[in-house]
């Protein structure tokens, strides 16, 4: 009932359905969509489980579920998800702004969502206030040494490959597993902002994919590591 209300709704832009991950996986490298639209709890596989496969198919992965956990609303996040909208907060003419929005690479979230996602930002920022609390003593930071070592490392393959300063920063925060959006969430910059980046931080590195590019970044950057 709900796929055949999609269709109602979006018409000739709906290139394919599922009813479950496993065959969403499926038809995703079958049909190529520009977006899919993704449930968390399905018959045949879930949605988190096949969250990553659908993103790293390139398609981007809109979450459309009665599902409002917060954590379950990170998780999605964190994992890729392009946008979280919950049931009952959004209308026709939301649920087509939030599919353009997706297929432009920008982020839609609904209330609920969005208040999961806010929450977990503050966590974030409080529990890295009380960690910097905890590693300071007579107002100087108490950096551990590998920490040290690490920032080291990373000036260092750096400038082997010629990034700037930004341009390292967002490499390591590719291989910290992060999305794009994500990664322009956490550097206070658009999407668009972060794809530029990333396209001349792969070319310096040689690289034509993700793993790749965190492969090389992160075997040079350990080759000259302190032991």
């Amino acid at each position: 009932m709900v796929r055949a209300a999609l269709r109602a709704v979006l018409g000739t832009d709906v290139v394919g359905e599922a009813r479950g991950g496993v065959e969403a996986v499926a038809a995703a490298r079958r049909l190529h969509p520009e977006v899919v639209l993704l449930d968390v709890r399905m018959p045949g596989g879930g949605g988190l489980a096949a969250l990553p496969e659908l993103v790293a198919s390139g398609a981007a992965v809109l979450m459309l579920t009665y599902s409002g956990e917060g954590d379950v609303v990170r998780e999605a996040v964190r994992m890729g998800a392009a946008g979280y909208l919950v049931h009952g907060e959004f209308d026709t003419a939301g649920l087509t702004a939030a599919v353009r929005d997706a297929a432009s690479g920008r982020a839609h979230l609904t209330p609920t969502a969005a208040t999961a996602v806010l929450a977990g930002v503050r966590a974030a920022a409080e529990g890295a206030a009380e960690g910097a609390a905890q590693g300071t003593a007579g107002g100087v930071p108490l950096q551990p040494q590998r920490n040290l070592h690490l920032q080291s490392d990373v000036g260092d393959a750096r400038a082997r490959f010629g990034l700037s300063q930004r341009e390292g920063q967002i490499m390591e925060l590719v291989a910290d597993g992060l999305s794009n959006p994500q990664i322009a969430a956490a550097c206070f910059v658009s999407e668009k902002t972060v794809k530029n980046h990333i396209n001349r931080i792969f070319a310096k590195l040689g690289a034509t994919r993700r793993g790749q590019a965190i492969a090389v970044w992160l075997g040079r950057r350990r080759a000259g590591a302190c032991p």
